[in-house]
């Protein structure tokens, strides 16, 4: 017995097609976990009397947001002020040594609720557990593409294992109606000895899955590869084979030269960019306008909550346009349309969903979101004309809060802006429940090394 459609209809529907297309008084036809029409809404009411309706007045209706980089965790407010390799070195590996399973799930859960709440419908999360980041994406509704904290070398043994990666493979792959899915992630081509690097090759290709790492987020990173492997970064990672898995995706790239950039287009390698964690940990400004010029495949990322401090898309979205702007000084690079293109079409294609994700199209998922036009955000609305702004307001205005319906899979996940599947509120306190004890337990362990102390 066939589901029983579901009609949603806008005043703006802001399909992502090619032409960029701006659609008013539309409706979108869902049949199952899948769109089967979008058009004029009185046209589909009136060829579907028995769809069950859901009006969304004064709403805008999009595509869920890719979020393409982000580590789920709960020390937010708490890792300020300190270069990337400083940070990690103090805040973050400390961390990673005494991260318990359960907080690591807690951690989890108060990130994707924070995604949803505000348009996220698929996030790329490198997190460590990543069981109970799959339980928590499962419960909660939105897509997951996990991707293990691997190290696999004797200075990074405090990581998840290359071991730990394979059994997520094994047993959650397509998990959730294929909302799970499960790539091979290494924190860093050089947290991996030469074996590792192998092995998380071989696996991404065995496993018919994508591989994911860090490169090129800070200067420093280009001398170091050429002095391991006489190259820079991205040749250096091809010849070790990194781009031979069926997808590669990089984390930030800010140090790409136009070589590099011109060689991840050719190998289709994906490619995350971060701009408010850039700024930041002053890691620097990525050539974004060059990587899309050149036909990469570029999404948008928060990165974790504790190098951004939220997961707010829209807000990466008006960060990475102005930085944009800034980088190149130039007021017209990286318009709005280049930039919801990356946090909905490009992320979607960056890890290998170009052709079910991020767009409001017939054979795609019904991944949709709405956000309130009833506000002084989006006014004035103007859908056509010489003026039309719809776009520039969504990237320049819009906050997460503005989204007040979340659908994912065909379901709503978020309702009047509350959770569907979980109380916000519980999930706030298992967060805070989980703080003391690691912060305790992370500041044991650097006063047993002799580092620094008061960080918590």
């Amino acid at each position: 017995m066939s589901p029983t459609p579901r009609l949603l209809t806008a005043p703006v529907v802001v399909p992502m097609d090619d032409a960029a297309t701006v659609l008013t008084d539309a409706g979108v036809l869902i049949v199952g976990d899948t769109i089967a029409a979008v058009d004029d809404a009185a046209a589909l009411i009136a060829a579907h009397p028995g769809a069950q309706r859901l009006d969304l007045p004064d709403r805008v209706l999009i595509p869920g947001l890719v979020n393409a980089h982000h580590h789920s965790g709960v020390l937010r407010g708490t890792a300020e002020h300190l270069p990337v390799w400083e940070w990690l070195r103090l805040h973050i590996d400390p961390m990673h040594r005494v991260l318990r399973p359960d907080e690591a799930e807690a951690a989890a859960w108060l990130c994707y609720a924070e995604g949803l709440l505000s348009g996220t419908t698929t996030v790329v999360d490198m997190w460590r557990f990543m069981d109970g980041a799959a339980r928590a994406a499962s419960a909660l509704g939105n897509r997951l593409v996990s991707v293990n904290y691997v190290g696999e070398h004797p200075d990074f043994d405090y990581f998840d294992t290359l071991d730990d990666n394979e059994r997520m493979l094994r047993e959650w792959t397509g998990a959730a109606n294929g909302r799970i899915m499960p790539w091979v992630g290494l924190e860093h081509p050089f947290y991996a000895d030469a074996a590792g690097q192998r092995r998380a090759i071989d696996m991404a290709r065995a496993y018919d899955t994508g591989l994911y790492t860090h490169c090129s987020e800070s200067e420093i990173e280009v001398g170091d590869f050429v002095s391991r492997y006489g190259a820079r970064p991205m040749f250096a990672l091809d010849r070790l084979g990194f781009f031979d898995a069926p997808r590669a995706m990089i984390a930030h790239a800010v140090w790409l030269d136009d070589d590099e950039i011109a060689l991840v287009a050719e190998r289709g390698v994906g490619v995350s960019h971060n701009p408010v964690s850039n700024m930041k940990l002053a890691s620097g400004m990525a050539p974004v306008a060059e990587m899309l010029a050149a036909g990469v495949n570029v999404g948008l990322g928060t990165d974790g909550e504790k190098e951004n401090n939220n997961l707010d898309m829209f807000e990466e979205m008006k960060v990475a346009s102005l930085l944009g702007k800034l980088r190149t000084m130039d007021a017209a690079a990286m318009d709005s349309w280049d930039v919801l293109r990356m946090a909905t079409r490009g992320g979607a294609a960056a890890i290998g969903q170009g052709d079910a994700l991020g767009r409001i199209a017939v054979g795609h998922k019904a991944d949709l979101v709405a956000v309130r036009t009833d506000t002084p955000r989006m006014t004035p609305l103007l859908p056509d004309g010489g003026y039309a702004n719809v776009h520039h307001n969504l990237v320049h205005a819009v906050r997460g809060s503005d989204v007040d319906m979340t659908m994912v899979d065909g379901e709503v996940v978020v309702r009047d802006g509350r959770l569907v599947h979980a109380e916000l509120h519980e999930i706030i306190a298992r967060a805070r429940a989980a703080v003391p004890g690691l912060f305790e337990r992370r500041s044991a362990w650097l006063e047993a090394q002799g580092e620094v102390q008061g960080l918590y």
